[in-house]
């Protein structure tokens, strides 16, 4: 049952979260030798600046068919403090942030975000605007695939396999 509804979340995140920043690469990989498509039009919900135009017009498939596998990448990035003892604080508590960074967006993409905003206008003038996004999620058997650090910067590349067997209990 739970692994319907991660599914049903996963289905809906994809529509709401459109923007894309080099923050959040998403890539799906779909091994599936009986259906094609399905994998092509799951890309295409999560990247509609790729999608074809005329495939707007035909019956949507569910893109976890049977016997298919979907692969979600995301590049999670975080900044060494400049107050470390030691260049291995550095590296370590850089490499911390960008697993966190990775997970947070494997759960945004998977769950999706909650945003709630408020405005305070006065006079005809915004006075001040607020945005909070937050996720809830469980992210479990993420792998990491790569970690860089350059100049401060960590990158950790991570990715989850989700298969149809998973959710078909």
């Amino acid at each position: 049952m739970k692994y319907s509804l991660l599914l049903i979340a996963f289905l809906s995140a994809t529509s709401v979260i459109a923007d894309e920043t080099p923050t959040s690469n998403i890539i799906i990989n779909c091994e599936n030798p009986e259906k094609g498509t399905a994998c092509q039009e799951a890309q295409a919900k999560i990247n509609p600046m790729n999608a074809d135009m005329s495939a707007e017009n035909e019956p949507k498939e569910d893109f976890l068919a049977k016997g298919s596998v979907a692969r979600i990448s995301v590049i999670g990035q975080g900044v060494a403090p400049m107050n470390t003892s030691s260049p291995a604080q550095a590296y370590a508590l850089a490499k911390r942030a960008a697993t966190a960074d990775a997970y947070r967006l494997l759960a945004e993409k998977v769950k999706g975000v909650r945003i709630d905003g408020q405005d305070l206008v006065k006079n005809m003038m915004v006075q001040r605007s607020t945005v909070r996004t937050t996720v809830q999620a469980m992210v479990k058997n993420a792998n990491v695939v790569e970690t860089t650090f350059k100049e401060g910067l960590c990158e950790v590349e991570m990715e989850i396999v989700l298969a149809h067997s998973q959710f078909s209990n």
